[in-house]
């Protein structure tokens, strides 16, 4: 797993991207903070640039450097989630413009899985992490479902194609500064 994950920093520091086993579904990941690594995801998943990016981070420490004020609740949301949650917060900060919603919102999730967390704590930045999928197509449930135009569309795959995912993306909630909260996905 050592060696994965520095293959993963090499990569993601030449701003390349890496297809990655998060805690859901594969990914394909960048860093968050280099526009031009965000503009590739958005040209290999044929995405609109207007549809936002979900960005891990390994902790609460970490998502407090990339969100100008986090909610109270948010804590509490992520402590006693059962499953993956990512939250929608206002004001994002130290992050690509390019992954900043129209309305100012960025999706965040603090990551537990044991690879990404390593990778994320090594790595001291967030790293994207979007659907290995082109937009519009089925989610892949398991490594051999990623189609061939994006495995080959990526800098570097991890060597973990055995990694079981739940093959169930997060749950998201938006959380607004004015104290709304709206479930965007269960």
């Amino acid at each position: 797993m050592i060696d994965e994950i520095n293959n993963c920093l090499t990569t993601l520091k030449r701003g390349g991207l890496i297809l990655y086993p998060t805690d859901t579904v594969w990914g394909i990941g960048c860093d968050a903070t280099n526009a031009d690594a965000v503009d590739k995801i958005f040209a290999l998943k044929k995405r609109a640039e207007s549809k936002s990016l979900i960005c891990l981070v390994s902790d609460f420490k970490m998502l407090n450097q990339y969100v100008e004020e986090i909610p109270e609740v948010a804590y509490d949301i992520l402590k006693y989630a059962a499953q993956p949650t990512t939250i929608v917060y206002d004001d994002p900060i130290r992050v690509a413009e390019n992954l900043i919603a129209e309305d100012n919102s960025l999706a965040i999730r603090v990551c537990k899985d044991k690879f990404c967390n390593q990778l994320l704590r090594k790595f001291k930045k967030p790293i994207v992490s979007t659907s290995a999928n082109i937009s519009g197509q089925p989610t892949p449930k398991s490594f051999q479902q990623i189609s061939p135009e994006i495995l080959k569309g990526v800098d570097y795959v991890v060597n973990l194609p055995s990694a079981k995912k739940s093959a169930k993306p997060s749950v998201i909630i938006k959380l607004s500064l004015d104290g709304k909260v709206q479930i965007i996905r269960k």
